[in-house]
């Protein structure tokens, strides 16, 4: 079939008169001043309503590409619901942890959720294990002058209390990176 051939033919629009809008209901001063109280109500309402909603994942184009979109919704509940079940506890904990990549802190905000992912070197090759899903990230310090042997960048996460220890305990075996949910 050739290109152009599933469109269908061109056909005439059939002719019908102007409409025609009275505008002399509109300008009416009473009726503009009344709407601009509206409008200011509305976007005052607004507003509220999104200060009340809090900050919100926005990009949800961003995951797993080795994951179907279902295990990415299964794996952002459950980690939800262990944050909402930590926040009710009042477990929740600010823990500081070094990342290895200085420039992947750098795109961090307050705000952002994050998986910390433990990369250990061993006698066989590399292995990289999941230390701490959806934690929030608190702060990100202004980076100072790095001593020898350091390096990488600090970020301050909220976290569940056991999570922490893991945290502490993986940075002094491993080196840290951090994946945005």
């Amino acid at each position: 079939m050739p290109p152009g051939a599933d469109v269908p033919p061109p056909c005439e629009v059939p002719h019908f008169a102007p409409v025609r809008v009275r505008v002399g209901l509109l300008r009416s001063p009473r009726l503009v001043r009344h709407r601009r109280r509206a409008v200011a109500v509305g976007l005052a309402v607004t507003a509220a309503a999104l200060v009340a909603a809090g900050p919100r994942d926005t990009d949800r184009s961003r995951g797993h590409p080795d994951r179907s979109p279902s295990a990415r919704a299964a794996s952002r509940a459950t980690g939800e619901r262990a944050a909402v079940r930590a926040r009710r506890a009042g477990a929740l904990v600010t823990a500081p942890v070094r990342i290895a990549d200085a420039a992947t802190v750098r795109l961090l905000r307050p705000g952002d959720r994050v998986d910390v992912i433990a990369a250990e070197e061993t006698a066989t090759g590399g292995e990289a294990r999941v230390v701490a899903r959806g934690a929030r990230v608190s702060e990100v310090p202004e980076p100072v002058e790095e001593g020898p042997g350091e390096g990488g960048a600090l970020v301050v996460l909220s976290v569940p209390r056991a999570v922490a220890a893991g945290l502490a305990g993986a940075s002094a075996t491993a080196r840290l990176a951090v994946t945005l949910c």
